[in-house]
């Protein structure tokens, strides 16, 4: 089982389901292009490139992976790019959509502010707490919103090069998700995600033949950490 993160965030974001499933699983966390203990980020990668890190790191035939937000977009196209290589697919509040204008202008400043800072600011701990918990987290999870101040331990240029990557310059991606057969795959949508509402991730599913798709309720864009409730 091989986890994909969330931009802004590292494989420590799946501490969870590292410690429930470790016992019967080989489980691997990956740090995203730019994040954690992985190289900085210094250019214009695309999914393709994330699908094919990912075959080079793999020491086994296949996997099931699974991913949040960025890391669930890449659990959409690798089984269509890898299909030989993967067992499962789950996809957590992401979406094969291309940006909206919003994003695209919000996600443009906030890459123009992070590439002027040598250290994370603190705006950004704002910014991620906006994107990342929803009404419920707000309102009954000060740990959660505790949690968000992760981001200020990334590094601000690789995360501006990772948003004009992943959120401004991403494709649309429905025609290939459509390729996919054979591959168990399954997206899971948070009920309050206001970065990737459930109609957009609903599409993303639709895309994909025989895919399941269900609704987490009470639950925002970090679905995978149980704090995002």
């Amino acid at each position: 089982m091989v986890c994909r993160p969330s931009l802004m965030m590292d494989g420590t974001m799946w501490q969870y389901q590292y410690e429930h499933f470790a016992p019967t699983h080989r489980v691997v966390l990956i740090d995203s292009p730019g994040h954690g203990k992985s190289d900085a980020l210094r250019k214009i990668i695309d999914l393709k490139d994330c699908s094919d890190a990912l075959v080079e790191i793999l020491d086994i035939d296949k996997c099931v992976l699974v991913g949040n937000s960025w890391g669930g977009m890449l659990a959409g196209v690798f089984p269509a790019y890898y299909p030989q290589r993967t067992t499962a697919a789950i996809g957590i509040n992401c979406t094969a959509s291309p940006p909206t204008t919003f994003e695209s202008i919000w996600a443009n400043a906030l890459s123009t502010f992070l590439s002027l800072h040598a250290k994370m600011p603190q705006l950004a701990a704002k910014a991620a707490r906006t994107a990342f918990a929803g009404p419920t987290a707000e309102a009954s999870n000060p740990h959660f919103l505790e949690f968000t101040n992760f981001v200020l331990n990334d590094d601000p240029k690789s995360v501006a090069w990772a948003l004009r990557s992943i959120l401004i310059g991403r494709k649309d991606e429905h025609r290939r998700l459509n390729t996919i057969r054979n591959v168990t795959v399954l997206v899971l949508a948070g009920e309050e995600d206001s970065q990737f509402p459930v109609h957009v991730v609903r599409k993303m599913a639709d895309a994909i033949e025989g895919s399941t798709f269900r609704v987490l309720q009470h639950t925002a864009h970090l679905a995978a950490l149980p704090a995002a409730a």
